[in-house]
Formats: structure tokens, sequence, C-alpha cells
């Protein structure tokens, strides 16, 4: 969603529907296809070791040969009819992306590979049909706006920025089922698959949540598109965009003074001639993102691009496999292998180097910037001792990543409540190690990767305005995992704005 560009997308650009014959119902494949086996798992690391190269790589790739491969974390509809008559409206749609606006996502993402640009990936753990609204939104937006002007500022350089929006519905679950009073039903994983509510209607897989979640996101994505270019993102607007909640709070003052110095700057550059009417100065670019994880979703939404005969999955710009799904002989490594958009890796402290490298030759064997990013997620001290031996391999093999934090999901923790959170510290700590570990190796940290809303929600603990254990059921309305609140977001912007403005000072750089 190159936004400030659509508008010079040519008809040719536009993606056709792949043309060959729908495959036939899993129950029903032919005898050279097996159907898919639906296996639960949560160490990726199991299956992956122990693939000799020989079975990794299929010769040839098509649409659904990920049906060949043991597909973990995927849901066991009851009606495989219906499942199928889903499947075929949802090809039937318009794309929701377009490959021209992913193909200008990954050339971003190579100049943070190389340094000169930084990744700036954010949005709701988990989106939801009952918190789906033009306001939410509209603040989530807001505040990555906020955050990208805060590290513009600091480091000199642009901000590629990448919503986990319109189409961040399905989880994965460390485990199937959830027991609740002696009551075991299956696990929710998403608002796409099934529903939260714990009863056993709603925890039934229904393959129409997958049209409903279409539609959600090509409205989300809509929106977007309007707030992007339709002036709400103009730099002038700069001093405009302080959520009511952030107004008189330290973060707030900091940006206020942070705008005002900005605002100085425009002035500048309209006297030099750079008018406020400058496309540059009124438009913005941003792109979606979510994991590959409901297969049969993103092949229905994956288009033969007409001008360059290439496959993308139109769902989202930029798609990743998760922790538990990136078994180098598993189905989703298999199903993201063929399409042509940016991808990213999620990396723990399980992760072997030997591995990675593996992974990293299997989706991109070409070695070409910006299609892959590791996001990595360890916690702090994991990260300082696991991630140099990734920089390292990765290095050493010649291969061409974008390292982003992901500070999120290794200091989830249970409060003595029983609410799962995160604390601010923790986070801050992990993303200070991220950067410790680069300047250690050398290398760019290219960027980072939160789960964050712009709903003033207590569901992290810590942060300047300090939400304590006892603030937490106040606002608690995630869905699944503990996101940032606006406040924090934009705390935590500040703390990487200084780290990269030391970097910028240390190298001699300035924007150019």
């Amino acid at each position: 969603m190159a936004f400030a560009t659509t508008g010079s997308i040519s008809c040719k650009s536009l993606l056709k529907p792949q043309p060959v014959k729908r495959q036939p119902s899993l129950t029903h494949l032919p005898t050279h296809i097996k159907p898919i086996s639906a296996v639960h798992s949560t160490d990726p690391s199991k299956s992956s070791k122990s693939s000799s190269p020989s079975t990794l790589i299929p010769s040839k790739w098509i649409l659904q040969s990920w049906k060949t491969k043991k597909a973990l974390q995927l849901p066991e509809y009851p009606d495989e009819l219906q499942l199928e008559s889903v499947l075929k409206t949802l090809e039937s749609f318009p794309p929701i992306v377009f490959a021209g606006e992913a193909r200008s996502l990954e050339e971003k993402l190579a100049q943070a590979a190389m340094g000169r640009a930084f990744l700036l990936q954010g949005g709701d753990c988990a989106e939801s049909f009952k918190e789906f609204n033009g306001n939410n939104i509209r603040d989530t937006f807001r505040v990555i706006l906020q955050m990208s002007v805060v590290l513009m500022f600091g480091g000199q350089m642009p901000v590629v920025k990448v919503g986990r929006m319109a189409g961040q519905f399905a989880k994965p679950r460390s485990d199937p089922f959830e027991e609740i009073d002696g009551v075991k039903l299956p696990s929710y994983r998403g608002d796409n698959v099934n529903g939260d509510a714990f009863d056993e209607k709603s925890r039934v897989p229904d393959p129409h949540r997958m049209i409903r979640a279409y539609t959600q996101s090509a409205a989300t994505l809509n929106l977007l598109r309007a707030f992007a270019t339709g002036g709400y993102a103009a730099m002038q607007r700069v001093t405009h965009w302080n959520l009511d909640f952030t107004e008189h709070s330290e973060q707030g003052d900091r940006y206020r003074e942070l705008a005002h110095r900005v605002d100085e700057a425009l002035g500048f550059m309209a006297a030099a001639g750079l008018t406020p009417d400058h496309p540059i100065m009124t438009t913005t670019e941003f792109w979606t993102s979510h994991e590959c994880l409901l297969l049969p979703y993103e092949q229905a939404l994956t288009r033969e691009d007409s001008t360059s005969g290439l496959y993308y999955d139109c769902s989202a710009h930029m798609l990743w496999v998760g922790e538990r799904t990136r078994q180098l002989d598993g189905a989703h490594v298999e199903f993201l292998r063929g399409v042509a958009n940016p991808l990213g890796i999620k990396v723990s402290d399980k992760m072997d180097p030997n591995e990675l490298v593996k992974l990293i030759d299997i989706l991109n064997p070409e070695n070409k910037p910006g299609r892959i990013t590791v996001i990595v997620r360890m916690g702090a001290e994991n990260l300082r001792v696991k991630l140099p031996h990734l920089i390292r391999e990765v290095r050493g093999a010649g291969q061409i990543v974008t390292w982003v934090s992901d500070p999120m999901h290794g200091n989830t923790i249970k409060a003595p409540c029983g609410l799962k959170t995160r604390s601010f510290d923790s986070i801050r700590n992990e993303l200070r190690a991220f950067f410790d570990v680069h300047d250690q190796e050398g290398s760019y940290p290219g960027g980072v990767h939160l789960e964050m809303t712009g709903q003033n929600v207590t569901e992290c603990v810590g942060g300047s305005r300090t939400i304590t254990y006892n603030d937490l059921s106040s606002r608690y309305h995630t869905h699944c995992d503990p996101r940032l609140n606006a406040s924090q977001s934009l705390e935590l912007a500040f703390n990487i704005a200084e780290r990269l403005r030391k970097k910028r000072i240390a190298s001699g750089k300035s924007l150019h």
C-alpha cells in the first residue's frame, strides 16, 4: 500500500486470478498429492532439523504444493463442502493489495537492510470483529505517525511504516485445546477461524468467518489509504496528532516540543521552495502485514501478477512465518517460498544459526535485498547470547537480511491477578540489547516490531505513567496478548530515536 504512489499504477499492474484449475477438495486430492496433516506443535526445530536437503524443496513450486507438506496450526473444518464454497468465493474477490505496492515495500526494506532506513512495524496482537471501528483504526495509525516523526527526527533517515493491520486475525496456539473448570474445548484461533466465547458452538471453526475477515481487511485498508493520502498524514498536521490522553503527560510534552521543531523546519523548507502542497508534504507511504497462518485463505487470495508473471499473496503487502510454523519442510514455508511478497521470519532463542541460513536460502535463493526480514524475539539476556551467532552465520553465508527486534513476545509474564502482561522495562531492555549487539557486530539494527494500539489500554505494566499490576483490569481489552498503549509506544520511540541519533553521530552521517 505505497499510498503516495498508487495513483501511478497502470492497468497492467493489476493482479489477475491465477489461471490454473481450482484444486480438488482436501478430502479428494489426487493420489500424488497427500492431504493436509493438521498437526499441532510448539517446537519447530524437532521436525525441521531432521529433514534431509533432498526433501526440503520440491523441484517446482505450484500454488497448491503446500498441501503435500505437513501443515501445523490449521483448524479442522467440520463441513468440507462449506469450506470449498467459501474459498471459491474468496478466489473471485478482488485483491486487497497490489503487486507494485509489495515491490515498493521490498525496495524500502532493502534500504533498511543497509542501514539507510528504519522499519516501524506495529499494530494489534490480533484484530477482532467486535472492536472494528474507524476510531480505533485512526488512533493506531495516528500513533504510528507520531512514532515515525520521532524516529525520523532522531535517526535522520526514512522510516518505513508497516501496520499489523487489515488482516492480522489468525493466531497460533501452544495447545490445540483449552480447559476451564473441567470443560475442554478447541482453543480460540482468531476471529477469522472461531469465536473467543468459551462455549462449544463458538469454538467450532467456521469458514464464513474468512469472508468477514476479508471485508473487514478491505474496509480497514480503504480507510488507511484515505488517511495516508487525504491530508490527515500531512506533515503540517504534526502538532495535531497528539491523542487526548497523552496531552498532559511527559511523552505528550516531549512530542509537542519535537512537533514545534518540525514546524520550524517546515517553515524553512517552504521558504526554500518546497511548498506545503508538495506530495511529499501531504501524503505518506503505509503498508500492511500479518502472519501467514491460515493457508487456505492465503492461497485463495494469491494472484499472478500480469506484469511480472510472479505470484503475490494479495491479502497483505508483507507476510511473516511464525516461530511455530517455520519448519524447513513444512507447509507454510513451502507456500511462502513461491510468493513474491517481502517476507518476515520470527526467530526465538531456539533457532539454530545453521537452520536459519537454510531457511533464508529456501525463501530467498536469489539473495534479493529486502525480501527477508529476520524478526528477533528472545528476551534481553538470551538475545545478547544468541543473536551474535545468528548474525555471524548469516553474514558468513553472504545473505542479505533486514534485522528487526520484536521486544514483545519474549517478555510475556502472568500478573498476580492472572492476566497476561509485559513489563515496559523488559521491552526497553531487549531493544537496548538489540542495538548493543549490532554495535558490537558492526551490523545494522533495521527496525522494530511492536504489538501496540492507539487506545488508552492498561495491558503492559510500567512506563513513565507507571501502570501497575493493580491497574491492569481497568482497561484490559486485548483478545490475545498485551499491547503497548499510545503513551508507552511514544516513550519507546523516543528511546529508539536516541539510539539512532547516537549511532548517526558516531558514524558521522546526516540526512542526505
